[in-house]
């Protein structure tokens, strides 16, 4: 493996955390891949062998690109692209576990505040909702924060203070969407695991896809309701024991078998209808998945 092959594989290491941190951000898919690309274009013009964290390094590019992105918009009052769907995907939090706080507690609160945290976030400065996500949802140090934003430690610890006043200020029940796309999740599941192909193609849209991605690297899809329900049907068994979770701020369903996880199904839901699915059951890659498990 050459330099830049060797580089590339650390790169890709950190592209989930990356992608994490610019999705939360921004609240835009298309704007974190940006941002996440962006970072690489930056590598590779830079002395990696003079980098001693990669990954340090890695987000406080991702958090000034995200930055710049922020204070661009704010400057034009824009909003995302691709966040103004009334059934869009909506990122949560990955807040860390608070000492002393039930699990299912703590998940079905990063769920809510999570769906109202875009809107709080979107009031904040820049500097603001930068110091926020990095430090409360990725623990990244004020020192780190402080080299981003320009500031001293103790300002980027300001910063925070704020926007966390205005989260905690927050509504924390869950908006009717994200109500909405969990019945559209259990439909789902309820006519999966009954049989019951009709009710499977109703919560279907017609030119739904499920693409996959195994051990192998194979990548595969089928494409159609019908098709899709079949396959459903045909795997529901293996799904007997799937709980309702968020992926990147996402709903899906994780799967498991004597409580090891051998599979995680992310849905992506427009107008109350299944638009895509993405199945994951790669063994390496399901434990660094980020997930908020909500119990039922």
């Amino acid at each position: 493996m050459d330099g830049i092959e060797l580089l590339a594989a650390r790169f890709e290491e950190n592209r989930g955390r990356l992608k994490a941190v610019a999705y939360r951000m921004l609240g835009s898919e298309s704007e974190a891949e940006d941002a996440v690309q962006e970072a690489w274009i930056r590598l590779g013009r830079s002395d990696s062998a003079a980098i001693d964290n990669l990954g340090g390094w890695l987000t406080t590019v991702v958090g000034r690109v995200c930055l710049d992105i922020l204070r661009s918009r704010r400057s034009r009052r824009e909003e995302p692209l691709d966040s103004g769907a009334a059934e869009a995907d909506v990122p949560g939090p990955a807040l860390g576990p608070q000492p002393g706080a039930d699990p299912e507690q703590q998940a079905l609160m990063a769920d809510s505040v999570g769906l109202a945290l875009l809107v709080v976030l979107e009031t904040l400065d820049p500097a603001e909702r930068l110091a926020f996500v990095l430090h409360d949802m990725f623990a990244v140090p004020f020192d780190e924060v402080a080299r981003i934003v320009d500031r001293t430690p103790a300002a980027a610890r300001q910063l925070a203070s704020r926007a966390r006043r205005r989260v905690q200020g927050a509504d924390p029940v869950p908006a009717p969407d994200a109500a909405r796309r969990r019945e559209v999740v259990d439909a789902f599941l309820a006519a999966a695991r009954s049989g019951d192909f009709d009710a499977l193609v109703a919560v279907l849209d017609p030119d739904v896809v499920v693409r996959s991605e195994g051990a192998d690297g194979a990548a595969s899809h089928v494409r159609g309701a019908a098709n899709v329900a079949r396959q459903a049907i045909m795997f529901a068994p293996y799904g007997r024991s799937a709980r309702f979770a968020l992926l990147d701020g996402a709903p899906a369903v994780v799967s498991e078998v004597e409580g090891r996880r051998f599979s995680v199904m992310r849905f992506t839901i427009e107008r109350g209808k299944v638009v895509e699915l993405f199945v994951i059951n790669d063994p390496a890659q399901l434990p660094g998945l980020d997930l908020v498990l909500i119990g039922d």
